[in-house]
């Protein structure tokens, strides 16, 4: 079987994306490693709209209904490995299986670059958060840490100053990487506490966040501070090399893509927060990117294939 298109990522970016093609009569095939993408890092989702509040299982299982019934096929699997074939369609290889499409959509996200200390693991959705943007609300009135040093985390210290009662930024250098203004600013916000040159050394709690444990370089001793939740804003990655032999990247490893969401390998195409396509990394900035990668790669193909149906645009 070759299918129409293979879609790479199964968050809500690639399952827009399966909602379009499909939708014009294109055979779809999405493959993800983990369903949900980067939404199973957050753990409610207050800022999409439609919804005042949904858990991210829930918010992810209806992109998911919606593009099985619209006929999309899904795979849980990584891919290892893509092929450009002679007849200028793709061969996706996974672990298991190949499949081969006359094109391909990348979705497949940033993957948040992790403290890896314990705790981080056993909290994430619960007190561990990636997104101050999508999970700030929940602390209302509450104690949080932000932990980071550059603009991300200052930008999430800042936004955060206005939601919770305390907010502690750590930094694990004498001196911090964001902008001096941005520094200016968050330093002189009373609810902020800034502690830098430490090492975070564990998240602890029951059944949800209670105490982040860290230590100042200079000394020997642990110390706790208590808090309801942890923002871990030290970057993303973006894990591109799958394709870097079909695509160019900027120096963050991110896709380059044109306003059609079309990498310079024709038939390839990209959305989301992998691409450079926008500095704002939201879940509907990337679906909104998703919908252009998917009429665009209709168009691609109808280019090729005047059997597509020409009429078919909603």
């Amino acid at each position: 079987m070759i299918y129409d298109t293979i879609i790479i990522g199964a968050g809500p970016a690639g399952f827009t994306a399966a909602i379009f093609t499909t939708r014009r009569e294109m055979k779809t095939l999405i493959i993800g490693r983990e369903v949900g993408g980067q939404v199973v890092w957050a753990g409610e989702i207050e800022n999409y709209p439609g919804f005042k509040s949904i858990k991210n299982y829930e918010f992810i299982d209806k992109f998911k209904e919606q593009a099985i019934s619209c006929g999309a096929e899904l795979k849980e699997a990584e891919v290892q490995h893509i092929e450009k074939l002679s007849n200028e369609n793709f061969k996706v290889i996974t672990s298991k299986d190949e499949f081969e499409a006359r094109t391909v959509i990348l979705a497949i996200g940033l993957s948040p670059r992790r403290l890896a200390v314990p705790g981080e693991i056993e909290f994430s959705g619960k007190g561990v958060s990636y997104c101050a943007n999508c999970d700030g609300p929940l602390y209302r009135g509450k104690t949080v840490a932000v932990i980071g040093g550059g603009n991300a985390a200052f930008d999430a210290a800042e936004v955060l100053s206005k939601i919770a009662s305390k907010v502690y930024l750590l930094h694990r250098n004498k001196e911090f990487k964001a902008f001096d203004s941005l520094v200016s600013e968050v330093s002189h916000r009373e609810n902020i506490e800034m502690i830098n040159d430490l090492k975070v050394k564990a998240i602890t709690g029951n059944q949800k966040v209670e105490k982040l444990v860290y230590s100042i370089n200079t000394e020997e001793l642990d110390k706790e501070i208590n808090v309801d939740g942890i923002f871990i804003e030290i970057g993303r990655i973006a894990h591109t090399d799958l394709v870097s032999e079909f695509v160019d990247r900027d120096d963050k490893m991110q896709l380059l893509v044109n306003n059609r969401m079309e990498t310079k390998t024709p038939g390839l195409f990209a959305a989301g927060d992998v691409t450079n396509a926008s500095e704002f990394k939201q879940i509907p900035v990337a679906i909104g990117q998703a919908t252009i990668a998917a009429l665009a790669s209709y168009k691609y193909l109808q280019s090729k294939d005047s059997s597509l149906n020409s009429t078919l645009y909603y």
